[in-house]
């Protein structure tokens, strides 16, 4: 049982989410009106720089397809290079567009002083049209997100404005809310499991270590489904959804009350509203899919793309139930991909009892099972071979493994 945080774990009355304290930092009032002079910012160090991985080879068997051509990753952020290599053989192109970050902050203005992450693309001279169409997307996006400063999401990435050089690149500014993303936590907590020793003499060490992380996670994998909620509400999919795509505050599980998800990388969004269905060449591979599912109609087509992002967040959250229970080198993301659509062909409960010899995945399995196997029953609806039988995600969010009820 958890010790140290009891009242932590309450579930608030509004269904999905938790019950917070304000946080210790104060936050200046926000404007849903971006930035666009290049003049308010002043830009730092650089941070690094990714591009975006393209899986165009994978081909399924079930009804409803499986997330490939859309389903973007960041590269350097969300796989090691033991993973890519491993993906080569499923013909993974990089994408041409390589995504720069550099630190900075707000220099004029009421919001003088916020720090800021910016997000650049490279410019038309430099014959990235691809990235143009990513860029605008991905403004477009997050400013129809931020249009009323009344309904704004806490668990989307804020905006503060963007701007163009005179060498075509677009400039992205966003709140620096944090750096870290699930995928550096997962990667951090299982090498940590590499070092550390169980500590024989307090047998409760162990217990209660395993309560915080599994607060923690659950608490990301809340944030992050109230994310896509709101994005699924106000017709927005995501379209590349994965650990390396929702940011983080911190990654230090004692912090886990204060922990502040965040989806980021909306460059693929897709507009459903149904006066946009099926528009967009960033959304081609979609519609493609919907059409081999069977999707004719704008009311199915839509179905079938917010099942496909129930499919992306049906992953995450197998990534972080296993990723952060393992100890580094026995699972990654990739393996366990395959494991669940190959090995296993979505069938959730035959993995289940495959991953229950293993004692190096028992953390996993236990934490799947709380609940009498709540963890693994959510699965198994989202990655329904089926998409029509997927929930939607609002019923993801108020599932009693995502709500932290269980603990």
């Amino acid at each position: 049982m958890l010790k140290a945080l009891p009242s932590l774990l309450l579930v608030s009355s509004d269904p999905g989410r938790w019950r917070r304290r304000p946080c210790r930092r104060s936050l200046r009032p926000i404007s849903a009106a971006l930035m666009t002079n290049p003049a308010y910012f002043q830009v730092g160090r650089l941070l690094g720089s990714y591009g975006f991985m393209n899986i165009t080879s994978y081909s399924s068997s079930q009804s409803g397809g499986l997330p490939n051509d859309a389903a973007n990753q960041d590269l350097s952020l969300g796989y090691s290079p033991e993973e890519i290599e491993r993906l080569r053989v499923q013909d993974v192109g990089e994408g041409e567009v390589k995504i720069r970050l550099y630190e900075g902050r707000v220099v004029q203005g009421p919001l003088k002083g916020t720090q800021t992450v910016f997000k650049v693309y490279p410019g038309a001279m430099a014959g990235a049209s691809e990235a143009n169409l990513m860029a605008l997307n991905e403004l477009r996006t997050h400013a129809f997100l931020q249009s009323d400063a009344r309904d704004i999401c806490e668990n989307i990435q804020f905006l503060l404005g963007a701007f163009e050089t005179a060498t075509g690149e677009q400039w992205l500014a966003f709140r620096d809310d944090g750096r870290y993303s699930a995928a550096d936590y997962a990667k951090i907590t299982s090498e940590r499991q590499l070092k550390e020793r169980p500590n024989f003499w307090n047998p409760y060490d162990r217990a209660y270590k395993l309560e915080l992380k599994r607060y923690f996670v659950l608490r990301l994998l809340n944030g992050a489904m109230c994310g896509l909620v709101h994005m699924h509400n106000h017709d927005r999919l995501h379209q590349s959804l994965g650990p390396s795509s929702v940011v983080l505050n911190t990654v230090a599980e004692k912090n886990g009350y204060y922990l502040l998800p965040q989806l980021r990388d909306l460059a693929f969004s897709v507009d459903i509203g149904y006066s946009s269905m099926g528009v967009g060449a960033l959304s081609d591979g979609l519609w493609r899919r919907a059409s081999a599912a069977g999707a004719s109609t704008p009311l199915e087509k839509r179905a079938f793309g917010v099942a496909d992002d129930i499919y992306g967040a049906g992953l995450l959250i197998a990534y972080m139930a296993f990723i952060p229970f393992c100890e580094a080198g026995i699972m990654d993301g990739i393996s366990l991909q395959r494991l669940l659509e190959n090995t296993f062909r979505l069938d959730i409960y035959a993995a289940r009892e495959y991953c229950l010899e293993d004692d190096k995945l028992s953390e996993a399995v236990k934490f799947l099972d709380l609940g009498d196997g709540a963890g693994w029953e959510l699965l198994q609806a989202m990655l329904n071979p089926d998409y029509r039988k997927r929930p939607i995600a609002e019923a993801v969010l108020n599932h009693r493994f995502i709500t932290g009820a269980l603990l």
